[in-house]
């Protein structure tokens, strides 16, 4: 029987307690998974990738092996099938969420029709939870310590001096 290889995808800027909550939960579904750390044209990062594959390696370091962190870029799916993985894992919060990972998943599907997409609901504490609403409070100055694991909230401290930590 072979290794079930999800893939949990995203530009990670920065990673969230959400996002490390899916990658762990996922755990229990497959054998492993890959963290795979890509870039979205339609945002503006805050971290380099080599600054988030740093933070998100220190995020999931007691993993006994079966979390790794990796880099790609171009289409998902050709990295899915590069690595032989078997799924896309990927974390719901709302509707709105599912309306856009849906499509997304149906464009996967059709590049690549032996992958699925596994959804996971987010814990009810990261409901609102972004790593757009993590960099939007602390470049006003506000705390979002207990949504950000402690290594990251030390490099958005390092990005925002100002930043609050209570």
């Amino acid at each position: 029987m072979s290794e079930r290889i999800a893939v949990c995808p995203g530009s990670f800027d920065p990673i969230t307690n959400g996002h490390i909550d899916i990658i762990r939960r996922g755990l229990g579904v497959f054998d492993k998974v890959v963290v795979a750390v890509g870039h979205n044209a339609l945002k503006q990062d805050l971290f380099t990738t080599e600054e988030k594959v740093e933070m998100i390696k220190e995020c999931v370091a007691p993993s006994n092996g079966r979390i790794s962190v990796d880099v790609f870029e171009g289409l998902l799916v050709d990295y899915v099938k590069k690595i032989g993985a078997c799924a896309i894992l990927r974390g719901l919060r709302v509707v709105s969420d599912f309306e856009w990972e849906m499509q997304l998943s149906l464009m996967n599907r059709k590049l690549y029709g032996e992958v699925d997409t596994y959804f996971l609901m987010t814990d009810f504490r990261n409901l609102f939870v972004s790593s757009t609403i993590i960099k939007a409070t602390v470049s006003a100055g506000g705390s979002v310590r207990g949504l950000v694991p402690d290594p990251v909230l030390y490099k958005l401290k390092e990005k925002f001096p100002f930043m609050n930590t209570d």
